[in-house]
């Protein structure tokens, strides 16, 4: 009875909803075929795409591109496939308390990346295969979506 009272009328009042933010999958076109762009966390140093909460005055696109620049240093070739997926992590905020955050991936093609950008010097940043940045994320939502990726962007360029 106090189970199902906390589970239908207590529970539903102090479960946060998700939080939300968008990430670029930056990709490239290589002669041993197709590489993502993954970078360090500031903090964890563990590896993950370039993203962050929204911004006034920019859509969740517009975000995912100023994100890249400012902590990859990359800006796109010719524009964005679009949003290709979303996945759900634990963010950790001010005094590690986990909150769930859901993130919007788009995907675009990465230019040349930049020595001079905002974040220079505070994180590494790497291009891999899909299967390596797949096995190098925590997220396993992100893991799938890594994985998926070259058969997503076929279908995207294709559609």
């Amino acid at each position: 009875m106090l189970a199902k009272f906390w589970n239908n009328f207590v529970a539903p009042l102090v479960r946060r909803p998700p939080r939300f933010q968008v990430a670029a999958l930056c990709y490239r076109e290589t002669g041993p075929g197709l590489e993502v762009l993954l970078i360090t966390s500031l903090e964890t140093k563990r590896w993950i795409l370039p993203k962050g909460w929204p911004k006034s005055g920019l859509d969740a696109e517009g975000t995912a591109l100023d994100e890249a620049w400012e902590e990859a240093g990359i800006r796109p070739a010719d524009g964005t496939e679009g949003l290709i997926g979303r996945y759900r992590y634990a963010k950790r905020l001010r005094g590690s308390v986990p909150v769930q955050t859901d993130v919007d991936v788009y995907a675009f093609e990465g230019a040349a990346l930049q020595d001079d950008y905002p974040e220079a010097g505070r994180r590494e940043r790497r291009w891999m295969s899909p299967d390596e940045a797949a096995d190098l994320v925590e997220e396993d939502q992100l893991k799938t979506l890594l994985r998926d990726f070259p058969v997503t962007l076929r279908a995207m360029q294709r559609g």
